[in-house]
């Protein structure tokens, strides 16, 4: 097994000039340095960090984080993303990047620019189509080397693009660093209502600061009639489970064709149409966040 997991780790790093960037574990124990809870840490030359997050897959979370941290470097702050996806990173094709991020000086993980937003993914250190097949030991040592091993250069904003759920990942990241607050993303519709709260609670529990919830695809305007459809439901359900919860609503994203467009051709909305309603909603929430966290 150990060499199988060796070989699977040299693959998915064969592309990279450096051996090992993460400092990967390459066998099943757990130094002794690492074993209990770590010591939340503030990351380096990094002002604020929000975390984004929704517990359901499929609700646009990474498309509403890349176009937070766009609106955040449009409202002139040195802003930057951090892709925690270790198995489904989005933001190397949200910002239209690849290739290899080059190491510095003091051997730390160079991010990659675009927008004038700073950008560090696991989608950088493998190939586009490479699976990471990764154990849990694994996928929590590249969560921390990505955590801390990048040199950021200076950030008023980091913006954490967290994968769907409650599980490994998500603890790792609220129990290795400093996070300023936490937003939810969901949409009207019941199932993803439903996760949001289960992702609510978790924040509550590791004691992370809410910042509201996001409602993304809460109507569709007919281009040809000009009506609005509720096609995932009443957004009821999201202002119901907001005065549960006491927490606000940050905004409404409209669901329209063009947003999944720019995403998918690595120009989010804020900068492909940054006078659309649509970017404006972005720049609403990004405004409120930070304000809320004293920006």
């Amino acid at each position: 097994m150990a060499a199988i997991q060796r070989r699977l780790i040299h693959q998915s790093l064969r592309a990279l000039s450096h051996e090992n960037p993460l400092g990967l574990p390459k066998t099943g124990s757990i130094p002794r340095m690492q074993r209990g809870l770590p010591e939340r840490r503030k990351i380096k030359d990094v002002a604020k960090v929000v975390a984004v997050s929704s517990a359901k897959g499929g609700v646009g979370k990474s498309t509403v984080a890349a176009n937070l941290s766009l609106a955040f470097a449009r409202m002139g702050y040195r802003s930057g993303i951090l892709d925690t996806d270790i198995f489904g990173p989005s933001i190397p094709t949200l910002f239209d990047l690849d290739g290899e991020p080059r190491l510095s000086s003091n051997n730390q993980l160079l991010p990659m620019s675009n927008y004038g937003v700073k950008t560090m993914s696991m989608g950088y250190l493998v190939g586009e189509d490479a699976p990471v097949v990764w154990r849990g030991l694994m996928v929590m040592k590249a969560i921390q080397q990505l955590l801390h091993d990048v040199d950021w250069g200076g950030l008023d904003i980091l913006v954490l693009d967290l994968p769907p759920g409650t599980g490994d990942t998500q603890l790792s990241v609220t129990q290795q660093i400093v996070l300023d607050g936490s937003i939810i993303v969901t949409t009207p519709h019941t199932l993803a209502v439903k996760d949001a709260v289960k992702g609510i609670n978790m924040f509550k529990k590791v004691n992370v600061p809410l910042l509201g919830l996001v409602q993304n695809m809460s109507l569709f305007k007919c281009p040809h009639c000009h009506n609005d459809t509720a096609v995932f439901g009443s957004n009821e359900r999201v202002k119901q489970v907001c005065q549960d919860h006491s927490i606000d609503l940050l905004g409404d994203i409209p669901l329209h064709q063009s947003i999944g467009d720019d995403g998918q051709r690595g120009k989010p909305t804020v900068v492909s149409e940054p006078d659309s309603e649509r970017a404006e909603a972005f720049k609403n929430i990004a405004q409120l966040v930070g304000a809320k966290v004293g920006l």
